[in-house]
């Protein structure tokens, strides 16, 4: 799926990054993905990246909020579902036992955002399509090409998306006696499930593509970012992880070839 026009209910669109230095954090990601930008300002006078590969718009790099700034979070990518009715899932988000967060609020023209989180916890975006209608690039080198939740309460939380989502579901059985849960839409995987680890955090990881994953990762270290997982040269398809000097961490995944 190179080049998308559209997204339908329950298909992941977008994903970007809040980070406390937008400046940094471009030298950073364009020195990995290639990426261009353009600068724009936000309402309270600073400004925030559109990123693009080819001229297709693919990922923000936002400034972070006064609250993640005063806390000094870590950096954080955040992954969005797209969703006909923005307003109707932050609705049923409690009768679905989740959680809604935020919204929904209108961007200007360009959509309408909430937050919600299922049971178990684990911030996701919700994005209602105005003239932005998610990244133009999906599966592609420098775009979105996965995401996965990680969560206390898996079953839970696969539940409350087939209720805001309808989305379908397959249980992959793993070594370690539990389950990896895909959503799925129209027999086509959109998202990933897992069981969180001891004393790990609910969240979302999103992965990108990427041509050579051993590249990636040795551009990100030479940037000044982590290796977490290192790439499986026995395996190109497997994963590897990075985390930025901000703390914001990414997952790469062959993708385009």
């Amino acid at each position: 799926m190179p080049h998308v026009e559209q997204y339908r209910h329950g298909q992941l669109c977008w994903a970007d990054l809040q980070t406390p230095d937008v400046a940094a954090a471009k030298d950073f990601y364009g020195s990995i993905f290639g990426w261009t930008y353009r600068d724009l300002p936000t309402p309270d006078g600073r400004s925030y990246a559109q990123a693009f590969v080819d001229g297709k718009l693919v990922a923000v790099i936002a400034p972070q909020n006064p609250g993640q700034l005063a806390a000094r979070a870590p950096a954080q990518w955040n992954v969005y579902f797209a969703a006909a009715d923005a307003a109707s899932v932050i609705r049923e988000a409690p009768f679905a036992g989740g959680t809604a967060e935020f919204g929904p609020e209108e961007v200007g023209d360009t959509g309408i955002l909430a937050f919600v989180a299922p049971p178990g916890g684990g911030t996701t975006g919700v994005w209602q399509a105005g003239t932005h209608r998610g990244t133009a690039l999906f599966n592609e080198p420098g775009a979105l090409v996965w995401a996965e939740l990680s969560t206390p309460e898996p079953q839970a939380a696969v539940g409350f998306f087939q209720q805001l989502f309808g989305h379908e579901v397959t249980e992959y059985p793993q070594d370690d006696g539990g389950s990896y849960s895909t959503l799925m839409l129209d027999g086509t995987e959109v998202a990933g499930v897992v069981p969180a680890g001891e004393g790990e955090a609910p969240g979302w990881q999103a992965y990108f593509g990427v041509t050579d994953p051993g590249a990636a990762v040795r551009a990100a270290v030479e940037a000044g970012g982590e290796a977490l997982v290192e790439p499986d040269g026995d395996f190109p398809e497997a994963p590897a992880t990075i985390r930025d000097p901000w703390g914001g961490i990414l997952s790469l995944v062959q993708a385009g070839t």
